[in-house]
């Protein structure tokens, strides 16, 4: 694509590899790297030092901030939060001298969570929808919808709305969220928001 036809800005430091489609109004800053046949939404906003490996794809308005790191297997669906410097992996068991290139555990990142500061997600285990995981969190197992989670390894301490404040569920199981009036219902250890 020629520079005059972008609809996303690129830093000049940053690098673009072939193959890429990156949706309007996506910003690529300094010293990052988008590499080969990534998939990045509309109004994604990538920080300074990221790199997303070849094949990574972000839904649209997905914020990741400064040195992050994307590899090979991870999808992030719309609305994510990738706080700074926290990074996924992609191989369950890796060796210097033992070449596991196309064994990478795949991991998904539901719609409108949250990754804090120095958070580990350990490859293979799915994030849920609008969950929260705190900062230097090390999470070894897949996480629900609306869960918060924190420590190492990663234990869910409560759940959280998606506005990101955490609920208080009554004895009927039934929850407000304090910031957007939002209903929530916890039945069976999972949480649906009561449309």
């Amino acid at each position: 694509m020629e520079k005059a036809e972008q609809q996303y800005f690129a830093h000049e430091t940053a690098i673009v590899d072939e193959g890429c489609t990156i949706g309007p109004g996506t910003k690529i800053w300094h010293f990052s790297h988008i590499m080969s046949n990534c998939t990045l939404g509309n109004n994604c906003n990538i920080g300074q030092n990221v790199v997303v490996s070849p094949e990574v794809v972000l839904g649209n308005n997905v914020k990741v901030q400064n040195n992050v790191s994307i590899y090979t297997g991870v999808t992030c669906e719309s609305d994510v939060f990738l706080g700074p410097s926290m990074v996924f992996t992609n191989v369950i068991n890796p060796r210097s001298a033992v070449n596991r290139r196309g064994q990478y555990s795949k991991t998904n990142v539901g719609k409108g969570a949250s990754i804090g500061a120095n958070a580990t997600i350990v490859c293979g285990h799915n994030i849920g929808k609008y969950a929260f995981i705190g900062a230097g969190a090390v999470v070894t197992k897949e996480v629900p919808d609306y869960a918060l989670v924190v420590g190492n390894p990663a234990k869910q301490i409560g759940w959280k709305s998606e506005y990101g404040q955490k609920l208080a569920f009554d004895k009927n199981g039934k929850a407000i969220c304090s910031e957007s009036g939002q209903e929530y219902k916890l039945e069976t250890n999972k949480v649906i928001r009561v449309k």
